[in-house]
């Protein structure tokens, strides 16, 4: 589907309107925290007690990246992953904790293959690249 852009071309649709916007990203999200809050590897690395807070970052990380909103960058910067992640151990136990728990929650939202696979992808690469120790 196309839009107009403000000077009359065409402008293709965002990957975040594509999967059906913030209810999609916000039911990914949801769905990933829940297999954390229950995950002995992952939860320490939440100072919140409750989840609430990194489930909300994280959907707005997503959602900006996507094509989404601006929100996540106009309260928090510059996303900075790498350096966000540093004060935690981010071992490949616990990377693939996290892909175990994203796929689930990926998965859940039963996207169509080509939109299901973009969001694998870039979700699997996010993890790889956050390990920042190889020491149990």
């Amino acid at each position: 589907m196309l839009r107009s852009s403000e000077n009359g071309a065409g402008v293709e649709e965002t990957f975040y309107e594509q999967v059906g916007g913030h209810e999609t990203f916000r039911r990914l999200v949801g769905a990933f925290y829940r297999g954390v809050a229950a995950d002995p590897v992952l939860k320490p690395m939440y100072p919140e007690e409750d989840l609430g807070p990194a489930e909300e970052r994280l959907t707005l990380f997503l959602e900006q990246y996507w094509g989404g909103p601006g929100t996540y960058s106009e309260q928090r910067g510059h996303p900075r992953l790498r350096m966000r992640h540093m004060p935690f151990k981010v071992n490949p136990e616990a990377r693939d904790r996290w892909l175990t728990h994203m796929r689930e929650a990926v998965d859940a939202l039963d996207l169509p293959p080509l939109q299901h696979e973009t969001l694998w992808s870039y979700l699997e690469r996010a993890a790889h690249a956050m390990v920042n120790t190889f020491e149990e």
